[in-house]
């Protein structure tokens, strides 16, 4: 029996796999393509995260699609409403009718005779062998583990007679009502999980090894409200889109350019969010500069305003040991604790973890150079989509799905089968693919391949520049090497 053939094959069906079907099928209608989604729903980080409060920090007027506007009243949306969103997307353009669920990608080898990848996956809870080929491959499984996350060894945890939580496998049936919580971390998941547990547990502590950079967000956008009464939905859609574009890239660039400046202003929000004589210098002065790790961003102050009631507080202090009644910190203080969740964050994973061989080769994503951020040096016709860090993640992946697109159309136009980036090493000085500082980030960079120095391996951090580049800019650019046909 011949094996099934894709123009395209997607590999995943979060917001970068749902978009890249939207585009292809747009962009290059009448081929064939489908959709290779490990897990039993679609919605990737938002079907798989479920606990207490969890949302984006990204508005989700660039959070959302171009394609599809975000008409709901909330900037800052919780996760249940952002699968939703995923969801009605993917019906509302017959894309989730190519998706293929639990169909978990293992390995592709790649053959420049055939012009085509062979992909191995397992298929269904019995994880049935199956195979497919396509002409081009397009890995949109996001950069971290979805089977587990980072948890360190913690001394003496099985002394603890409580229930320790990481947010990546919350439990449905966990009750906290009425109990004392310590939540160990201070990153995106920390500053979520801790307002939302506070409205009903007896207590909740935030733990934190060392301070983060926190900053409140409206939830709702007042501004966004007005323009949408005044102007028709696709302009103020774009209105919108670019307004919030803009101020997250002016906000970044004041940051990066003017570091001190942007800690004071940091610093003097939160004063004003936090009850006087709060010891901000102890708990919410990182000795690191703003973006050198992510910025949290929290909405309405709810963070905030949990320590201001009292049903939550902050200790910054590094774990000694747990006991069983809960946690002995190195000062030598004790937090008494229920429950105990491990927010200490995610574990990277390059490429979903699919094993490529290219002509027999084994490839080494960590030995290869990222070309605009999207293609993998020596590896032909792959893609990777990788969204922005200091902003959101929608944004870039829409960009890097328009290139796949136009990638394949300029192919086509030319009756070519094959496309490889070409680098000469000695030429370019590299860099880490992810620039911050993070500890997540630290563990699992030498997964990943590295940037260059110069254009166009370069992984910017810039939607401007990057439009320019993917969207407007040619696609045989001289780096790029096509043949066959």
């Amino acid at each position: 029996m011949p094996l099934e053939h894709f123009d395209l094959l997607i590999v995943g069906a979060g917001i970068s796999g749902i978009g890249a079907g939207y585009y292809f099928q747009t962009l290059c209608p009448g081929k064939r393509y489908a959709i290779l989604e490990g897990r039993a729903d679609m919605g990737g980080t938002w079907d798989l995260f479920r606990y207490p409060g969890v949302r984006s920090d990204s508005d989700m007027f660039t959070l959302g699609y171009s394609f599809r506007p975000w008409k709901e009243a909330r900037a800052i949306a919780d996760g249940p409403a952002i699968l939703q969103y995923l969801r009605a997307t993917a019906q509302e353009f017959g894309i989730d009718r190519h998706i293929r669920f639990q169909h978990r990608v293992r390995s592709a080898s790649w053959s420049t005779e055939q012009s085509r990848w062979t992909v191995d996956a397992e298929a269904g809870p019995d994880r049935q062998p199956i195979r497919y080929t396509c002409n081009f491959l397009f890995l949109c499984s996001g950069y971290y583990d979805y089977e587990q996350g980072y948890e360190p060894a913690f001394a003496d945890s099985d002394d603890f007679q409580g229930q320790i939580v990481h947010p990546q496998h919350w439990p449905a049936d966990l009750d906290y009502r009425g109990k004392r919580v310590v939540v160990i971390g201070s990153g995106a998941t920390a500053v979520t999980l801790v307002p939302a547990m506070a409205q009903t547990a007896a207590h909740v502590t935030m733990l934190q090894r060392s301070p983060s950079y926190i900053l409140s967000i409206p939830g709702k956008d007042r501004l966004a409200v007005g323009i949408r009464r005044l102007l028709p939905e696709w302009l103020a859609h774009r209105l919108i889109r670019w307004k919030n574009v803009l101020l997250a890239m002016y906000f970044y660039q004041v940051c990066r350019r003017a570091p001190k400046q942007a800690r004071q202003f940091i610093l003097d929000a939160l004063a004003r969010q936090l009850p006087p004589g709060f010891d901000i210098k102890t708990h919410f002065k990182p000795a690191y500069q703003p973006w050198d790790q992510r910025v949290c961003f929290v909405p309405d102050a709810d963070l905030f305003r949990a320590f201001r009631t009292g049903r939550a507080s902050i200790v910054t202090d590094q774990v000694a040991k747990f006991t069983p009644t809960g946690i002995q910190l190195q000062s030598g203080d004790e937090l008494s604790a229920d429950v105990i969740v491990t927010a200490t964050g995610l574990k990277l994973l390059a490429c979903g973890g699919i094993r490529l061989e290219v002509d027999g080769t084994l490839v080494a994503p960590g030995q290869s150079l990222s070309y605009k951020g999207l293609m993998l040096s020596n590896v032909p016709n792959l893609a990777i989509s990788i969204g922005y860090t200091n902003a959101s993640w929608t944004l870039r992946a829409e960009l890097s799905c328009g290139f796949v697109c136009r990638l394949i159309r300029h192919m086509d136009r030319r009756g070519l089968t094959q496309c490889i980036p070409r680098c000469d090493p000695s030429a370019v000085s590299v860099a880490p693919l992810l620039g911050l500082t993070s500890g997540y980030i630290q563990r699992g960079s030498d997964q990943f391949p590295k940037q260059g120095t110069k254009a166009p391996w370069v992984l910017r951090q810039n939607y401007i520049l990057d439009l320019l580049s993917l969207h407007f800019g040619k696609v045989d650019d001289g780096t790029l090497v096509f043949s066959g046909g």
